[in-house]
């Protein structure tokens, strides 16, 4: 049984151990793959974990032995599902590990955008408080947000978890998604914009909600509002956000996930005004990456069994 990880670093940069996948049978893990490299690795392979390496139509056709791809990750956009079920090859995914390291996150970014608390510890540690002639000092108005409206779009395990946050700072919380959760406002995608302080995206990444945030939805929110962006990139239409924020029409947007990873250097988010940008590390706190291990080898182990669980290819 030849089992091949094709980028597992992320998920094991040393600090949690592969050993109890290597019980279940030949393991070669890899930390990084190229797409140029991803048949050749693959190759034999009985079972296969990818966590962002692409597994597409034409690589899956040339793997005739495989049986099983298990991504290390909850979203499975980067293995085509379709092309996987013709070929009988089973595809699970990892979902809820990361729900609360997620959520967390969010308000990491709401917090550092509305207090700068890190910004404000830099120039502390540059001498600006021992220079001053006041007993404190702030750069930009430092905002309170209880009676705040925060917007979920996408109102799954996460966006629940970020309600409950946001309840518990006082914000008034309303969703659109397709769940239906009594207690909460539920409203239209239009509504929603035009009446949160705070929009948080936490919808998966589909056809329909590709650039699901362009330039005609950025006009209904208001100037002062914060866009977080925790799910995936291509939901925004960075050049339309960009422009917003260079252009005063949006307050400020705070993103762990950009449309291509890493991003290219003329990205226009990286020099826009009033944006907080973080690596794509909502998702990795130890806890989350622990369980994110546990979970992908419980799932190997049971299609081994004949019983798969977290299947996203019936």
């Amino acid at each position: 049984m030849k089992i091949v990880v094709l980028d597992g670093y992320a998920l094991n940069p040393g600090d949690l151990s592969w050993d109890e996948l290597g019980s279940l049978g030949e393991v070669k893990i890899y930390d990084r793959t190229h797409e140029s490299e991803t048949v050749k690795r693959a190759a034999g392979a009985d079972l296969l974990l990818t966590n962002k390496t692409l597994l597409m139509d034409d690589v899956i056709e040339k793997l005739p032995g495989l049986r099983y791809i298990g991504i290390l990750a909850t979203g499975y956009n980067v293995v085509d599902t379709e092309a996987a079920r013709k070929k009988g090859i089973v595809v699970t995914n990892v979902p809820a590990y990361s729900t609360m390291s997620v959520a967390q996150h969010v308000f990491a970014l709401i917090l550092e955008f509305f207090n700068g608390v890190g910004s404000l510890s830099e120039g502390v540690r540059k001498g600006r408080w021992s220079n001053s002639i006041d007993f404190c000092y702030w750069d930009k108005p430092l905002t309170e947000l209880e009676s705040m409206t925060i917007g979920i779009i996408g109102f799954g395990r996460i966006g629940r978890a970020v309600a409950r946050i946001a309840e518990a700072f006082g914000i008034k919380v309303i969703v659109h998604g397709t769940s239906k959760v009594n207690g909460y406002e539920h409203c239209s995608l239009d509504e929603l914009l035009i009446k949160s302080d705070i929009v948080s995206l936490h919808c998966p990444l589909t056809s329909r909600t590709r650039g699901i945030i362009n330039a005609d939805r950025l006009k209904l929110m208001k100037s002062s509002a914060l866009l977080v962006n925790t799910a995936r990139g291509p939901l925004v239409v960075e050049q339309d956000l960009a422009d917003a924020l260079n252009e005063d029409r949006l307050g400020g947007a705070a993103l762990d996930v950009l449309s291509e990873e890493p991003p290219p250097a003329d990205n226009p988010l990286l020099a826009a005004k009033n944006c907080i940008i973080t690596p794509h590390v909502a998702w990795a706190s130890y806890a989350a990456r622990k369980r994110l291990m546990k979970i992908a080898v419980v799932n190997l182990k049971s299609f081994l069994n004949g019983k798969p669980i977290n299947v996203v290819n019936l």
